[in-house]
């Protein structure tokens, strides 16, 4: 076969496209129109909906979703803050010392004002809950009221928080310190 001259190179044309170099002006937007409703016309390209935020592939569920704000809830609405406060709770695992917070932030509700009056808790440790009354008959009467004040606690904060009340009276007076403290056995009959 016997090689054919390559033809001569044709002259620059003017910024129009016409000829050779890539297309301008409305040629240029005749192309991308064309390449626009060809891209539309492919099979499995087509989107759906076409509104704001939506891609083209994917799980179809998630095609159809819509992404954009409208009249309804949505989850990045703003939420209440006892709903946001017990998601916090519940994701750190502190369900258990919310609970025993809300014995002692909450005492009055939990047992009564009459009782709350008479008496304030002082510590809970392994589900006991020590109970300090201002008197020993009030402290005998928690002693009895112990079963019922158990379950309204239970009730309020939820089971096994609290287990078991100790009740002690009031804390007597102490000696050992003051300005007068002398060496030795100290008082022995101070109420007689």
């Amino acid at each position: 076969m016997s090689e054919q001259p390559a033809p001569p190179p044709e002259p620059e044309q003017p910024a129009g496209g016409q000829q050779g170099g890539p297309p301008a002006g409305p040629e240029l937007a005749r192309a991308a129109l064309e390449a626009a409703l060809a891209r539309r016309s492919t099979p499995g390209q087509r989107r759906r909906g076409g509104g704001r935020g939506e891609s083209s592939g994917g799980d179809p569920a998630r095609r159809r979703s819509r992404t954009w704000s409208a009249a309804g809830p949505d989850a990045r609405d703003p939420q209440p803050f006892a709903a946001v406060l017990a998601k916090l709770v519940a994701d750190r695992g502190w369900q258990r010392p919310a609970a025993e917070a809300t014995v002692f932030g909450r005492w009055a509700k939990l047992v009564g004002e009459d009782v709350a009056e008479h008496s304030r808790p002082v510590k809970l440790e392994d589900g006991v809950l020590t109970v300090e009354a201002v008197s020993t008959a009030w402290a005998t009467q928690l002693r009895l009221l112990a079963g019922s004040l158990l379950k309204r606690i239970a009730g309020e904060v939820g089971h096994g928080v609290v287990t078991r009340l100790h009740v002690h009276g009031p804390a007597a007076p102490s000696w050992d310190r003051g300005p007068r403290r002398v060496r030795g056995r100290g008082p022995r009959d101070t109420y007689g």
